[in-house]
């Protein structure tokens, strides 16, 4: 067809090869050193953000950071906006070789657990089989006895397919593809195997197929315990039908897949199993063919298994509960959402026992959060507007509020997530994370506190104690990154083009080599993803995004940006404008937006331009180099669903 394109086939760890003249040679020198930074590499190690350990039930809380210097531990206390350090290194270091008479190297220390007193004025912790109390206040370190509770605890010999009731009293476990349960013996239980299930069988298992099969063994299990510690469900996955992965021979692993358009696909059923009565009962959950069962949320007396119940085509989905003594199935809301629900986005939250549900829609073309009664009437909108709520991160239950991610709005970055905090019973969202940045909650219990983590690509984190105001309470760390830069590492940077309709706002992020020169003419690559759920395109703080950063480094400038439909965080028409057409408009967008970077900066070669996309990206870049051959001049397709 007089087609002029190089496609290459070449997979390796720095990225993408591509064919260029003599004088353009690759430096893999260079993208060596940068698995560095990569997640395990000597210069990945330094914390860039915390995760709050609270202590006895308290707002207090303990953390640790990694820097240069070592890993320090540190104590909150967010009534008084004080950080302190819970212990300094070189005296602990000192203290515990005074008893162990070990070599302690106080920059080494690595601490999982602290189990504090009830004045929080000291600790134990464990350091080589050993418990030793730690005195905050005259800092002082003495070894601790165990008991023969302790012993015996310890001796406990507990196997990981036991599937324990949360009293611990009983334990679910597979054999032979079949369900079993039986009774704890530490706790004095009768331990006599029962068997529940008598039809399980391969691809028809109550066991977890990817551990394994071995006859009349003990098998992990997904069936997950109610709050009652009686009763359990599992969802039962039929793939009997489904045809084999690899059909011909010779075989090297094969599976149970669903291809486009197959007349059997997996069915699912839904297992009641009541613990005490030793029995397992289906529950009657059909109502269309070939749907898709998921549950997630039990009531607190395990008497309802909460359960969403989806159509083949994904636009019709049903919340329905399922009662665990009388089996009865109560279809409770009902939501038609055309071309397609959005999978990922979608969210439902149980509370009180299913008297107050709060059900993710977006019937008016943006997701927001509506408030039903157990018995699916609607009794309030709880947030509106031409922007998006994401997942809910904390419920403050006493207080009827919540709290969760919100983005979509195009004043901003749309692709931000930001906090905000609404309340059940009436409709309206403050925005309590204002920041134009990536945020990352993480609230603590009480829901008084949160710690927020915010960065931007070009920004590292800002690691933050706030009130749920959103008011700052106190900074908690600042990441050590003096031996990153050093060694020559440097953030990308972000830019903002058009797309093909010459209107819509398209985010990108862009790598340059390290050594980069202006005054040079650069091939540029595009790293791309066209959906159908949430693109390529990073937006927080990261030292390696695992190939872009690296493929920079080779000699390329290396790009990534949105396309219409690759995300649902813009809205309903946003996200479903490709849909049943995932080729013509990403590449158009594509295309465009290299072509203004070009225009923008003298150092991109509009004249070597390649593209790299795994899986829907596969079939893009692909789909590149045939529809527009004399703009792509190499391509890389990584498991392409063509």
């Amino acid at each position: 067809m007089g087609y002029k394109f190089g496609i290459l086939l070449a997979l390796f760890a720095g990225g993408l090869v591509t064919v260029a003249k003599p004088q353009q040679q690759a430096n893999y020198e260079l993208a060596e050193k940068f698995n560095a930074f990569d997640l395990g590499g000597k210069l990945s190690r330094n914390s860039l953000a915390i995760y709050p350990h609270e202590i006895n039930g308290t707002d207090n809380f303990w953390f640790d950071f990694q820097t240069t210097d070592g890993k320090f531990y540190y104590y909150v206390t967010p009534a008084n906006g004080k950080r302190e350090l819970l212990f300094d290194n070189d005296e602990m270091a000192m203290a515990l070789t005074e008893l162990t008479r070990e070599t302690i190297d106080p920059k080494d220390f690595s601490f999982h657990e602290f189990k504090f007193s009830k004045d929080q004025k000291s600790f134990t912790f464990e350091h080589r089989s050993k418990t030793y109390e730690y005195n905050r206040i005259n800092r002082k370190l003495k070894e601790i006895r165990k008991t023969d509770d302790d012993k015996r605890t310890e001796g406990e010999v507990i196997y990981s397919w036991m599937n324990f009731s949360p009293d611990r009293k009983y334990i679910l476990y597979a054999k032979n593809h079949n369900l079993y349960v039986k009774g704890n013996k530490a706790l004095g239980m009768d331990t006599t195997e029962v068997q529940l299930t008598f039809d399980g069988m391969p691809y028809y298992t109550y066991a977890r197929e990817r551990d394994g099969f071995e006859p009349d063994k003990e098998m992990a299990t997904n069936a997950r315990w109610c709050k009652d510690s009686r009763h359990a469900y599992f969802v039962l996955e039929d793939e009997r039908k489904l045809r084999d992965s690899l059909s011909k021979v010779p075989q090297l692993e094969k599976y149970k897949y669903e291809f486009p358009g197959d007349k059997h696909v997996t069915q699912y059923e839904l297992v009641i199993i009541d613990a005490v009565n030793k029995t397992a009962r289906k529950a009657d959950v059909d109502k269309w063919p070939d749907q898709y069962v998921m549950v997630f949320e039990t009531s607190s007396k395990g008497d309802l298994v909460f359960f969403e119940r989806t159509k083949r085509t994904w636009d019709e989905v049903d919340v329905c509960s399922v009662n665990t003594n009388t089996m009865e199935v109560k279809e409770i809301i009902h939501e038609v959402d055309k071309p397609y629900r959005d999978p990922h986005a979608r969210n439902v939250v149980i509370l009180n026992d299913g008297k107050d549900i709060l059900f993710r829609s977006e019937r008016t073309g943006w997701g927001h959060y509506y408030h039903y009664d157990g018995d699916g009437n609607l009794k309030n909108t709880i947030t509106s507007g031409k922007w998006n709520c994401g997942h809910i991160v904390a419920i403050d239950t006493l207080g009827r509020e919540i709290y969760f991610y919100g983005y979509g709005n195009e004043d901003v970055n749309p692709f931000y997530y930001r906090v905000y905090k609404a309340n059940i019973d009436k409709e309206g969202a403050t925005l309590i994370s204002k920041e134009d940045v990536q945020h990352n909650a993480h609230f603590l219990q009480s829901r008084r506190y949160y710690v927020d983590t915010y960065s931007r690509v070009d920004m590292e984190p800002k690691i933050l104690l706030k009130n749920d105001q959103g008011k700052t309470i106190v900074e908690l760390a600042k990441p050590d990154l003096r031996a990153v830069y050093d060694a020559g590492w440097k953030q990308p940077e972000r830019f903002v083009v058009k797309a093909a309709d010459n209107a819509t706002n398209l985010y990108g992020v862009m790598w340059k080599p390290s050594d980069f020169n202006p005054n040079k003419k650069y091939p540029i690559i595009s790293v791309v993803y066209p959906g159908p759920y949430f693109g390529f395109v990073p937006t927080g703080f990261s030292l390696s995004d695992r190939y872009s950063l690296r493929m920079a480094q080779l000699g390329f400038i290396v790009i990534a940006v949105g396309h219409r439909g690759d995300s649902p965080m813009r809205g309903k028409t946003y996200h479903r404008f490709g849909y049943g057409n995932m080729r013509d408009y990403p590449l158009a967008d594509d295309k465009y937006a290299i072509e203004q970077l070009a225009s923008r900066y003298s150092f991109i070669d509009i004249n070597k331009v390649g593209i790299y996309g795994h899986s829907g990206g596969g079939f893009m870049a692909a789909s590149a180099i045939l529809t527009y051959p004399d703009f792509y001049k190499a391509a890389v397709s990584c498991s392409g669903n063509h």
